[in-house]
């Protein structure tokens, strides 16, 4: 197979890496591993997505599972429709990637995100060469509506509280949320202005989004709007725009999220599940506050296993993928939006106010080094490369810290600093970009 699983769930070019073959052998082995009874499959709006949402679906109905086509629907959509059913499901997109690329993501039934374990029984399965056919397929069926219970359940969150008198601009990233997205908000009474809502199959995330928050501060502005909120393409996370134009990301989302769930008693365990990639500062607003940070390794699935495991409300990571733990089971961007501006509401201050109070950013540095081997990272440690991250980390102290790790999906390695100004971050990342380049080999 010409893709592997990583981060989340397998990601490819369409029909050159990602091909039909590939999505009927995957539907095929998560219909063998996770089971053969019902299952809901969802997609974005990407030209290649009704494709392999066919091959998908024929590959599990191949081993006896019958699916239902939940059709263009948001990755934390398909996984509302998987936990009210109790089923597993899929979902063909990638995310906030370009058009061109295509991917698909696999939910144990009850719409959770699929352990490391059994994402490897499904790739094991995948490359098994005895498939024993059934003697009878599955059926494969077309939901009447699914987004109707989906905005209800959206609008639910607020608990009956209103959003009458905001003015929302939303950048649907002419993607999966073009459709849920509005309706939600103007369901909550807020006044609703969209941009990239009309996906054509190539535009998906082409300079719109929460990957380009550029056009949605310009609309905010433009519009003297209160509050933006950019999606990315299957909307499962969220970057704000305040009043202002100041963009407000997935740690300062998490910062305001985290102190109004507290005030309401409502953080359970005093604390929340943040990545690796989240800001130092964010970790010191949050202490300051008294509440404590579980550290996971980058990906919303890691955030949930330890919301999960210690009991807590809320986690997340800087690129805006926040769960909410009582309310879904994924990151799901629109759910954040209004349970944010929800917080915003009720403070009586302005998303610009609270946004910038929330925490004070350390300057960070994010690099990607192509290498040969990004799975040496995980070897032996080099010498030489050791040596460098050590001097980096003592260099830096309790003002910053460093951090290198191997791309999930691609032959990079990570390298980001934090530091108390943006020329020391960058001279550090700079010296250590080139011991990873000495130590594995440029790309």
């Amino acid at each position: 197979m010409g893709v592997s699983f990583g981060t989340d769930g397998i990601r490819g070019a369409a029909n050159t890496e990602l091909t039909v073959e590939v999505a009927v052998a995957l539907g095929r082995a998560a219909a063998a591993v996770l089971g053969r009874g019902s299952w809901l499959v969802g997609a974005d709006t990407r030209a290649s997505s009704p494709m392999l949402v066919a091959a998908l679906a024929a590959g599990l109905a191949s081993e006896g599972a019958d699916v239902v086509d939940l059709g263009v629907l948001p990755t934390p959509g398909v996984a509302y429709h998987a936990q009210a059913r109790g089923c597993p499901a899929a979902v063909v997109s990638a995310s906030h990637n370009r058009w061109g690329d295509n991917g698909i993501k696999l939910f144990a039934s009850g719409g959770l995100k699929l352990s490391d374990a059994l994402e490897k029984a499904v790739a094991a399965n995948m490359r098994a060469s005895d498939h024993p056919v059934p003697p009878v397929p599955g059926r494969i069926t077309r939901a009447e509506d699914p987004v109707v219970p989906y905005v209800a359940h959206l609008v639910a969150s607020l608990e009956g509280r209103r959003l009458d008198g905001y003015v929302v601009v939303l950048d649907c990233a002419n993607g999966a949320a073009s459709e849920v997205a509005p309706l939600a908000f103007r369901a909550t009474g807020a006044d609703v202005l969209t941009i990239a809502d009309a996906p054509d199959g190539t535009n998906i995330n082409d300079g719109c989004g929460s990957t380009h928050p550029d056009a949605l501060r310009d609309a905010v502005l433009a519009a003297g709007a209160d509050v933006g909120l950019a999606f990315d393409g299957d909307a499962d996370r969220v970057v704000a725009v305040g009043g202002d134009g100041s963009i407000v990301d997935g740690d300062r989302i998490i910062a305001i999220c985290a102190a109004d769930l507290r005030d309401r008693g409502r953080l359970r365990g005093d604390a929340v599940a943040l990545t690796v990639m989240s800001n130092l500062g964010l970790r010191r607003s949050l202490d300051a506050q008294g509440i404590g940070v579980v550290e996971t390794p980058v990906g919303d699935r890691y955030v949930l296993e330890v919301l999960e495991r210690d009991d807590l409300a809320l986690g997340g990571e800087q690129s805006g993928h926040v769960i909410f733990r009582d309310l879904a089971t994924t990151g799901d961007g629109i759910l954040t939006g209004l349970l944010l501006l929800d917080a915003v509401a009720r403070s009586g201050r302005s998303l610009a106010v609270l946004g910038a109070g929330a925490m004070t950013r350390l300057p960070q540095v994010l690099r990607n080094v192509a290498v040969r081997d990004r799975g040496a990272l995980g070897g032996e440690p080099d010498p030489a490369l050791a040596a460098a991250v050590a001097a980096a980390a003592a260099e830096l102290g309790d003002a910053g810290r460093v951090l290198l790790r191997p791309s999930g999906t691609e032959p990079l390695v990570r390298v980001m600093v934090e530091a108390p100004t943006d020329a020391q971050a960058a001279e550090v990342a700079d010296r250590l970009c080139a011991a990873v380049e000495e130590a594995f080999g440029p790309g």
